[in-house]
């Protein structure tokens, strides 16, 4: 299995999918035309969000086409060289992925080799459920579970701050909340920034910052070496 799993597509002040495109780039290897996962674009076509995405993917030799083109999305995922899911609402994201049948397709071909990437609901997507997304749910899926792909959640775009003038629960309070009802689950908090990279069952982290993994009854702990947790 080879996955990428990405916090986020941009980086404040930068273009977008501007600082991953040469690890995907990369990841793939000689692999030019991927298979565009779009569904979780809520507020801008489908037709916007590929657009968006072949633009700068071409500049690093990659050739976009999106699922929402196909008349039999089966037959299309089942014939990718590779899945891409961008990110956006996870809610909606599963909701459509489920109604065009692609949770098991995509997750079998996967499982037998087929690249993965995606980006910050792209990534929740790969977890057992997506009970760690940060979105609103604007759209009620037939369940939380996902392709189950890795062994443990993420919590993208995870923030350690806590703003002046926020009386609310910050991030770690609401991750806590979750393994206090999810006892046996490890939650992986992916800075902006950092991707996981999976292949050959080993885990690396790409970027400049750490994980937080919370496991229920432990403190959390910074990690840079995810092969060295036991989930």
């Amino acid at each position: 299995m080879r996955l990428l799993l990405i916090s986020n597509s941009t980086n404040a002040g930068e273009p977008y999918l501007d600082y991953p495109k040469y690890e995907i780039k990369k990841f793939l290897g000689d692999i030019k035309t991927v298979l565009f996962i779009p569904y979780a674009g809520v507020t801008f076509s489908y037709d916007e969000y590929e657009a968006k995405v072949a633009n700068r993917l071409s500049e690093v030799g990659i050739e976009v086409k999106s699922i929402h083109h196909f008349t039999n999305p089966v037959e299309a995922a089942e014939n990718a060289e590779a899945i891409v899911v961008g990110g956006g609402n996870t809610f909606r994201l599963l909701e459509r992925v489920q109604a065009n049948g692609l949770l098991d397709v995509i997750r079998k071909k996967v499982m037998l080799g087929i690249p993965y990437i995606g980006w910050s609901a792209g990534s929740n997507l790969a977890c057992p459920t997506i009970k760690t997304t940060n979105d609103m749910p604007v759209i009620q899926p037939q369940s939380f579970n996902a392709f189950n792909l890795v062994p443990f959640q993420i919590n993208p775009h995870y923030l350690d701050a806590h703003p002046d003038g926020h009386a609310g629960e910050t991030r770690e309070q609401r991750i806590e909340e979750f393994i206090e009802l999810n006892q046996d689950v490890t939650v992986v908090g992916l800075r902006e920034s950092c991707m996981i990279l999976v292949e050959g069952g080993q885990y690396k982290l790409i970027g400049p910052h750490p994980v937080r993994v919370f496991k229920f009854g432990e403190k959390p702990q910074e990690v840079t070496d995810l092969n060295a947790l036991k989930f």
